[in-house]
């Protein structure tokens, strides 16, 4: 038996340990020990991650599998990204599929999982969003990828059934400048409040990097602002971490006028450190402060992060690509803004005004010529 009472100093039949021999890929045999279980079962159940882990076994359950899946990704990946997997398996995957065979599972099985999400409603018989779908989605099959490339699954069930929700939102909720200027005007009252939105608003940075700002990142002369770090709560701590993506990383020229803005409010501030944050608010202030705001001014309540895409609609209108666009905004590719592009419809109206100019002066070119 390999589970079995420690007796070993200090241990002497408090606790369990796990003695199991494998071996490598080299075919060399090795033997393993762990001790401090409190329990058999959870003895147990390291062994069996344990042997399952070093052996490729597909019979193992899809518990035991997720389990070693994420120990594999947590080195791997940031803690933010950690744990947002951990909570969608856990919410969404493990409940389903955790006692099945990781083999066994079929694509059949796939198709009525995807049935049961499809059909969940909330209190107010609101589902899932088609972008959380699709996240939810990746995410398995993300897993059974993992399972096919290291632990030798024969196939990935995931791939023979279409994918449920979509890969980003068809509509995107968005201010224009009027609208904006609306709500800056109402939220006045509140200083941290008006020079946060005039932030976020004109320079489309995110939430979290907001929060993250401090006097340091900040040169007046050069007018620049430097992204390089931003605020996240993970398990319940204030924690501050890198950006989102490498190309999170980046410098934003800023406008003469919101130069002056923030060295007027760096002013409001008792002797602002270099290293201490700009805005000393949560995530959950600026929410309430969208509430209060767009009620106040009569304009629609759009979500604080939509302020991102109103200020890429609004470099949209003045006509920078793409490419640059996604600089600015810290964007992985120009693929990512060219989603954007239907915020402002009104430049499809003047590129078909442009179309009929250009034929209209072929037109005359032709007729002058006979």
């Amino acid at each position: 038996m390999s589970v079995f009472k420690d007796n070993w100093d200090g241990y002497a039949g408090k606790t369990w340990m796990v003695s199991v021999r494998y071996k490598d890929w080299k075919n060399k045999s090795h033997q393993h020990r762990k001790r401090g279980f409190a329990t058999k079962k959870e003895a147990q159940e390291y062994e069996r991650e344990f042997i399952a882990k070093k052996t490729g076994n597909t019979h193992m359950a899809m518990d035991t599998f997720i389990n070693i899946y994420l120990a594999d990704l947590k080195p791997q990946i940031k803690l933010s990204t950690y744990l947002t997997k951990v909570q969608i398996i856990d919410t969404h995957i493990r409940p389903y599929f955790g006692e099945k065979p990781l083999e066994e599972v079929t694509s059949t099985d796939i198709l009525q999982w995807q049935n049961e999400l499809l059909s969940k409603r909330d209190e107010k018989g609101k589902g899932y969003s088609e972008t959380y779908l699709r996240t939810v989605q990746n995410q398995l099959n993300a897993m059974f990828n993992h399972a096919t490339k290291y632990y030798k699954l024969a196939d990935n069930p995931c791939v023979r059934v279409k994918k449920m929700g979509k890969s980003y939102a068809k509509e995107m909720d968005f201010w224009t400048k009027d609208e904006y200027m609306k709500f800056a005007d109402a939220v006045k009252d509140k200083p941290v409040t008006y020079y946060a939105f005039e932030i976020l608003y004109w320079t489309g940075i995110r939430c979290g990097e907001l929060l993250g700002l401090t006097k340091a990142d900040f040169d007046f002369e050069k007018r620049t602002m430097k992204i390089d770090k931003q605020l996240q709560v993970l398990e319940g701590e204030e924690m501050i971490t890198s950006p989102k993506t490498e190309k999170s990383n980046r410098i934003i020229e800023l406008p003469q006028f919101l130069c002056n803005e923030m060295e007027d409010y760096f002013g409001m501030l008792y002797k602002l450190k270099d290293n201490q944050r700009v805005f000393d608010i949560s995530k959950s202030y600026l929410h309430h402060e969208m509430d209060r705001g767009s009620k106040k001014a009569g304009v629609k309540r759009i979500r604080v992060h939509d302020c991102r895409h109103s200020a890429c609609a609004a470099l949209i209108e003045l006509g920078f690509s793409p490419v640059q666009i996604a600089e600015r905004l810290g964007h992985e590719s120009a693929t990512i803004t060219t989603r954007y592009a239907h915020l402002y419809p009104s430049v499809q109206r003047d590129m078909a005004n442009g179309l009929d100019q250009m034929f209209r002066e072929n037109s005359k070119n032709e007729e002058s010529e006979d």
